[in-house]
């Protein structure tokens, strides 16, 4: 089980980075414009500057629903590896079965 204050600062930074997107994205635009005023271009790139670090999409790690774990991540499922088996093993995800052959 990850710390909780690990979960919660990822949960955080997810919040920050869908509330400034469309701020980071407007700014991107202006900063890779290269028919815009250089002027125009460099305060585009201070105020980005200006923007929390933790509203980056890039500072997001993904982690298990359940456990919080960090390694070992399946996006379809927003489950790790250890959870997504004994999910599977129990049959409590739909769709999902142990292959034999």
């Amino acid at each position: 089980m990850a710390k909780a204050s690990a979960v919660q600062r990822d949960l955080k930074r997810r919040k920050l980075a869908k509330k400034y997107a469309n701020k980071r994205a407007r700014l991107k635009e202006v900063i890779y414009n290269k028919e815009a005023p250089m002027e125009e271009r460099f305060q585009a790139a201070l105020d980005l500057a200006e923007l929390p670090r933790n509203s980056s999409k890039t500072r997001i790690r993904n982690r298990c629903a359940l456990t919080g774990r960090p390694r070992g991540h399946h996006r379809k499922f927003r489950l790790s590896r250890v959870s997504l088996r004994q999910l599977a093993s129990h049959g409590e995800l739909p769709g999902v079965t142990k292959s034999s052959w």
